[in-house]
């Protein structure tokens, strides 16, 4: 690996000063920039240490939202009293992740940014899309058991890693980013970018900008909200398929939903078509399977991972069904 610069930054100004410095390559850092660095998979000329910003509070707004600093530590944040009691589908997504260790050290934004698992693109002897462009696919084809059945394109089948952000994507969740230009805001929704011709640009981030915090708007249905991942073994393994859900009903009827999937896509999986078919109608077993259906219908499976749209279904199912009955668990 060549040499790069290191930056130790104080401030905030003096992180997005140095990232705007002319004529250098910076890389967004997420949790495993520096395994990828080893790998010799990622290359940058600068790095820069942002861990002593003020960007480590979890900070209730006066809307009735929380802000949460990019610097927060994963387990500071699933421990945090707002979250375990507002959003709990978020503090268990959370738990789900890496280990303990790894929760103790990763931060918000790091997660936010990290880059896909797929082994292709970690392994430089065979050809990606994301890691050279125009080199093809060999998860196309190849090994692709736990590929995207969503989003998909004949240029890459990755998904995107995140349990964190995909409770993130259900509850409408807001990236704050700032650069030299001045701060802007924009849904983590769209955050994420699904490959179409271009796999390389995996984030809408700008090369110039820093991801300074995350905000939560007021949710009360996020209250009644719950996080399955369903994966190979029962720790420090990726998701197959998640589900973050948070479901309202009165007198038996559903009149709010919220549903994203982990696990099946290269960005978290909003389930715009579950939702909708959950809206207005009545709270049953039939009612939860229909609205598994109607997001899957566009789901398109690889040679290897056709299971993974039954397991969607039943994990969706399954999801909805014990938060009517059961409510959360923080």
């Amino acid at each position: 690996m060549k040499d790069f610069a290191y930056v130790s930054a104080q401030d905030v100004a003096t992180a997005v000063r140095a990232i705007a410095e002319p004529g250098a390559k910076f890389l967004g850092g997420g949790t495993n920039l520096v395994d990828l660095m080893r790998q010799n998979i990622e290359r940058p000329d600068t790095v820069i240490d942002i861990t002593r910003l003020p960007l480590d509070r979890v900070e209730e707004l006066p809307d009735g939202g929380v802000r949460i600093g990019a610097l927060v530590r994963n387990s500071h944040l699933a421990a945090h009293r707002v979250i375990r009691t507002r959003y709990p589908m978020l503090a268990q997504a959370i738990l789900t992740g890496a280990s303990g260790q790894l929760r103790n050290m990763a931060t918000v934004g790091g997660n936010v940014l990290q880059r896909t698992r797929c082994p292709y693109f970690a392994d430089l002897a065979a050809r990606c899309n994301k890691r050279e462009p125009g080199a093809g696919c060999d998860a196309i084809g190849g090994f692709n058991r736990n590929a995207a059945i969503f989003g998909a394109s004949d240029n890459c089948v990755a998904t995107h890693p995140s349990d964190m952000c995909v409770a993130l994507a259900a509850l409408d969740a807001m990236i704050e980013l700032e650069s030299v230009r001045g701060v802007r805001r924009l849904p983590l929704v769209g955050f994420h970018m699904l490959p179409g011709d271009s796999p390389q640009h995996e984030t809408a981030i700008a090369a110039d900008e820093l991801i300074t915090a995350i905000e939560l708007p007021e949710l009360p249905v996020a209250a009644r909200s719950r996080y399955r991942k369903v994966r190979d073994r029962a720790s420090y393994a990726f998701a197959l398929v998640s589900v973050a859900a948070a479901l309202e009903v009165r007198d038996g009827v559903i009149t709010e939903a919220r549903l994203a999937l982990g696990g099946v896509a290269a960005r978290p999986w909003r389930a715009h078509a579950a939702e909708r078919a959950l809206m207005g109608a009545p709270a049953t077993e039939e009612r939860f399977r229909l609205a598994a259906d109607a997001e899957l219908e566009g789901a398109v499976a690889q040679s290897q991972n056709a299971f993974k749209i039954e397991l969607a279904r039943r994990a969706i199912t399954a999801t909805l069904r014990q938060l009517h009955v059961e409510g959360s668990a923080a």
